[in-house]
């Protein structure tokens, strides 16, 4: 890969590749929708409806950032292995999340789905914090640790107070 760089929205991207390109606006989309829907999800009232249809999109949008991380990291590995390594935490564990309800484990579903949400969000700070006001000004360590300080106390307490989570016979 050149060093040549193309900058879009005040953020640098490492390529003028129109494939690469691409592929990095593909990825951007399916991040961006699972942000948006993996939110909504987990605000919603759980259960079918609002809540299995966004966590359904969530699924599959991080299924295409899971795939496109595996490409663009695959051109600049030196670079980008610890995003594809991310990536691959974070759709396993949601395929952990997703298969957990499809068993009735609803504090594995929390987890995993959570937990992904979690390192969805540490790979793009990670990728992108150094670009952004306010987390530029923070150092590194700040981009794994913070997203992981802000949900891990917002997953415990919905597997301690969540009414679904509490039940005993669902593990």
């Amino acid at each position: 890969m050149s060093g040549a760089v193309t900058v879009f929205a005040g953020l640098p991207i490492p390529s003028t590749s129109p494939v690469f390109l691409a592929a990095v606006g593909l990825h951007v989309l399916a991040g961006l929708t699972c942000v948006a829907a993996g939110a909504v999800a987990m605000l919603s009232r759980k259960g079918r409806g609002r809540h299995s249809t966004l966590g359904t999109i969530y699924f599959r949008s991080l299924a295409v950032v899971f795939g496109t991380a595996a490409g663009l990291s695959a051109v600049r590995w030196a670079e980008d292995y610890p995003l594809f390594i991310l990536a691959t935490v974070a759709f396993g564990a949601a395929w952990f999340g997703r298969a957990s309800i499809k068993a009735g484990a609803v504090r594995r579903h929390i987890i995993g789905m959570g937990g992904s949400y979690i390192v969805l969000l540490t790979a793009f700070y990670i990728d992108n914090g150094r670009n952004l006001p306010l987390w530029r000004e923070l150092p590194t360590l700040a981009y794994w640790l913070v997203p992981g300080a802000v949900g891990a106390p917002i997953m415990v307490w919905a597997l301690l107070r969540h009414p679904l989570a509490r039940n005993p016979r669902r593990p």
